[in-house]
């Protein structure tokens, strides 16, 4: 690819502004670079000094956060999940989101390890309300199934688990590594019903992004590892994830948007470009 191809593009001036911009999003600094420019110190060490414990409580609690979610999506399968009402695209509240979570981090920061069975499926539900919520404002269909399991695996996006040998190839190997668990899962839900929350198919999505999503989960609990690190710390930290996968969202689900009106070829090839063209 190469600047020539996005003068050839069928995407309008808007449309390829907004494009750029996700490309912003989701090709960003990993989550554990913001949150070290946060508390000041490299995670790795912090994460190098957490207890062995603690990786099975996150792992623990991750799976507890994720099953909340699934319940949510279930639960509301037919009505969208918050936000405006369907078919309204108006901004979504990520401020109000966020404050939210600043909330839950406050207490996380005061309680340290010991909140985290509580405090993690508290700010992951709030979370993937927000990320709803941005899926709506893009013009996303919240009552459908496909819809809610593409904002369960912006989750799953916001990272990589350390067995992703694809991990640094970009979004839409990302994206593509989910997209057939996605598939499986929606077509066995579509054509089963709510009793396929223990399917194999279902189960091996929820995995999938579990696995990624606790090495974002372990970054968060190690930036609040520092001693005496404080409610307010906490918030920030905590302020800082949600807005992580914010972008990715908004990233997300913009690409999505611009493929249902050109086509994924089309959007990918100038996605493309536009890395290329920014990167030099």
């Amino acid at each position: 690819m190469n600047p020539a191809t996005l003068a050839a593009t069928p995407l309008s001036t808007d449309d390829l502004a907004a494009l750029r911009r996700a490309r912003h999003e989701l090709e960003s600094p990993a989550l554990a670079m913001k949150l070290a420019g946060i508390v000041g110190a490299p995670l790795e060490k912090l994460i190098a000094r957490m207890p062995s414990m603690a990786s099975d409580k996150v792992n623990d609690a991750t799976q507890l956060a994720l099953r909340k979610c699934l319940q949510i999506a279930l639960r509301t399968l037919g009505r969208p999940i918050g936000g405006a009402p369907l078919g309204v695209s108006e901004r979504p509240s990520n401020l109000l989101h966020k404050f939210a979570v600043a909330t839950t981090g406050a207490a996380g920061g005061a309680f340290g390890m010991l909140a985290l069975p509580v405090e993690l499926p508290v700010t992951t539900t709030l979370m993937f309300r927000s990320i709803c919520d941005v899926a709506r404002s893009e013009g996303e269909d919240l009552t459908s199934i496909d819809t809610q399991l593409q904002c369960l695996t912006v989750l799953g996006m916001g990272g990589t688990s350390k067995a992703d040998d694809d991990a640094d190839y970009g979004y839409f190997i990302m994206r593509g590594a989910l997209a057939q668990a996605v598939s499986k899962a929606s077509s066995e839900i579509a054509t089963k019903g709510f009793t396929t929350q223990g399917s194999a198919a279902l189960l091996r999505l929820m995995s999938t992004i579990a696995s990624r999503f606790s090495v974002q989960v372990s970054e968060q609990i190690a930036a609040k590892s520092i001693p005496a690190i404080g409610a307010v710390l906490g918030a920030m930290v905590n302020t800082v994830f949600i807005d992580h996968f914010q972008q990715v969202a908004h990233g997300h689900f913009t690409v999505r948007r611009l493929e249902r009106q050109y086509g994924p070829e089309a959007v990918q090839a100038a996605y493309q470009a536009i890395d290329v063209s920014l990167d030099g």
